[in-house]
């Protein structure tokens, strides 16, 4: 790490509740190694809310920030209620008190968002993402209440509600887990049937240890990268107003340009989570790998943001191809991987240095783009060029 500089983090977590509304069994809050939810506050109180708030414009002046993100989380953060939104929301533009804007959005099943809740978001201008596995069979396989029926028609009033008029600027896109037993052009259609201005196409939290669905470490198959290659191949054929930030991401990669996406590329990490009780911690996804594996020991109220940059976890995905597996260093597509998402390389009791369980099929997919991609720019040449 000789000559690391740290970079500021430029997007926050706000954790506003803990608890969630429906049960989804492959949830990396409640179903995986850290179960730290179970001692939290169900909700993030005023105290939180204002530490956290002078700690986020804290690290804004000291590093000159004029631009970051603050994401409304949970578990189900829209169970906090309009009111707690409206504090938070309120703090933080407060702290910073003009010096940088903050962008606030939430991320939500979207089971919540009545024309009350909706009004509430409008006029706090806070954007929203809702998650969404695809149509009501692919989606209700796992997104379901505790006593057991489906979510699907419940989103599907809340994100045609969102469609309206008056709040579809609101409206920043889907976010759909992947079960490869999914056909995924049928699953790729019924969220287009949304009109999302963006889609993330996420692989389920998995690892060494505790392998995801389907697929087998060290396997040479790839069934994840053969459902993102047909999906790929529908949204790259027949171009149309959605961005799928995985397929961008890459591309933009390819092309030279920046990633802007967690789980590609070689950019610095950005952002860090603050919990309902005012813990600091690093991606809430690591909670898949172990017990407190997330943690960082830090809190609002003891500690500034820029404690948290030192932190060994968050050092590693600051440096870059420093901070890979030596394998991933030789690979010659690690400056589009990037070794896949921090999460995913988890081995235990405590190994990161590990390409991600999804090696192959990243690999896969990203041959495909790359391949296709510099067909279609060779086809672009006029005769006798290249």
């Amino acid at each position: 790490m000789a000559g690391f500089s740290a970079r500021p983090f430029r997007q926050v977590l706000l954790k506003l509740h803990s608890r969630c509304n429906l049960a989804c069994d492959y949830c990396y809050v409640y179903r995986h190694a850290d179960q730290s939810w179970r001692s939290r506050p169900r909700v993030m109180s005023p105290e939180v809310i204002d530490a956290a708030a002078r700690r986020v414009a804290e690290h804004a002046r000291t590093w000159g920030i004029d631009s970051l993100a603050v994401v409304l989380h949970g578990g189900e953060p829209l169970l906090a209620g309009p009111e707690v939104v409206a504090s938070v929301v309120g703090a933080v533009r407060d702290a910073l008190g003009g010096a940088a804007a903050a962008r606030f959005t939430v991320q939500t099943n979207g089971v919540l968002l009545d024309e009350p809740m909706l009004d509430a978001l409008v006029r706090h201008d806070v954007r929203i993402g809702v998650s969404l596995d695809g149509g009501r069979v692919a989606n209700d396989r796992h997104r379901r209440y505790p006593h057991g029926a489906g979510s699907f028609d419940d989103v599907a009033v809340a994100l045609n509600r969102l469609r309206e008029d008056r709040y579809r600027h609101l409206y920043r896109g889907l976010l759909c887990t992947i079960d490869v037993r999914n056909d995924p052009l049928e699953v790729y259609d019924a969220l287009l049937a949304f009109e999302p201005p963006s889609m993330d196409l996420l692989l389920p939290h998995g690892n060494w240890t505790s392998p995801p669905p389907f697929r087998t470490p060290g396997d040479p198959a790839t069934p994840y990268g053969d459902w993102l290659v047909a999906v790929f191949d529908r949204w790259y054929d027949r171009p149309q107003s959605t961005d799928i930030r995985l397929f961008s991401s890459i591309l933009s990669l390819l092309l030279g340009g920046a990633s802007g996406y967690e789980a590609t590329g070689l950019d610095p990490v950005d952002y860090v989570t603050i919990e309902t009780d005012g813990a600091i911690e690093q991606s809430d996804a690591l909670k898949t790998a172990a017990d407190r594996a997330a943690a960082t020991g830090l809190n609002v109220f003891d500690n500034a943001l820029d404690e948290a940059l030192a932190h060994p976890g968050v050092r590693v995905r600051q440096i870059g191809l420093e901070g890979l597996a030596e394998t991933c260093r030789r690979c010659p597509a690690v400056k589009i991987c990037g070794g896949g998402h921090y999460a995913h390389r988890f081995r235990a009791p405590g190994d990161f240095d590990n390409p991600t369980v999804y090696c192959a099929d990243q690999r896969r997919l990203i041959d495909h783009i790359r391949d296709r991609v510099f067909a279609s720019l060779h086809r672009a040449m006029p005769a006798g060029v290249g």
